[in-house]
Order: C-alpha cells, then structure tokens, then sequence
C-alpha cells in the first residue's frame, strides 16, 4: 500500500517552478506549512506569517511602560520578551 501525496495546483516550487512533486513538509516556527520539492530537493514556505508585532501592540506596550509598569511586567502581561519593549522604546525616541 503506498501513499500518495495530494497535489495543491496552487503551490509552485520557487526553485524550479515545477508543481508535480510537491509534498507537505512540517510547518515553520510562525506555524506556517513548508513544503519540499522532491526534483530539486528543497524546503520552502510559500504563503510565511509575517513575525513583526502590529503597530498597535507597540503602542500599547510603550505606553503601558511610560505609564509605570516595568518592561519586564509589560512583557509578561503581552506574552513578549521584555528586550521588545526597550527596543521599540530606543526606536522611538531616535
């Protein structure tokens, strides 16, 4: 019994722009699908997530910050790394 693999006529490898030997391949840290092409052997994400924090979370952690709250604790409430925070805080006062 061997297993096929279905094809998504949307994905394309970037390599060799073939869509035939295309399978599913795992996904990326942002939860995005990789996929392999199987004639040139290589892993690709077509569609990644992008890693950047909206603007408007910014905002809200930079004035959460001003307003008292250590960046320690802002982190810790928004689920971040407190060094998001300083590092927005140097971006905004250059």
């Amino acid at each position: 019994m061997s297993r096929v693999a279905k094809i998504d006529e949307n994905i394309y490898c970037p390599k060799c722009g073939k869509h035939e030997h295309q399978v599913k391949h795992g996904k990326n840290k942002s939860g995005s699908q990789k996929y392999r092409c199987n004639d040139c052997n290589i892993d690709y994400t077509p569609e990644p997530r992008p890693w950047q924090y909206s603007e408007e979370v910014r905002e809200q952690a930079i004035k959460t910050y001003y307003s008292g709250v250590s960046g320690r604790k802002v982190g810790l409430l928004n689920n971040f790394n407190k060094s998001n925070v300083y590092n927005w805080i140097k971006k905004r006062n250059k």
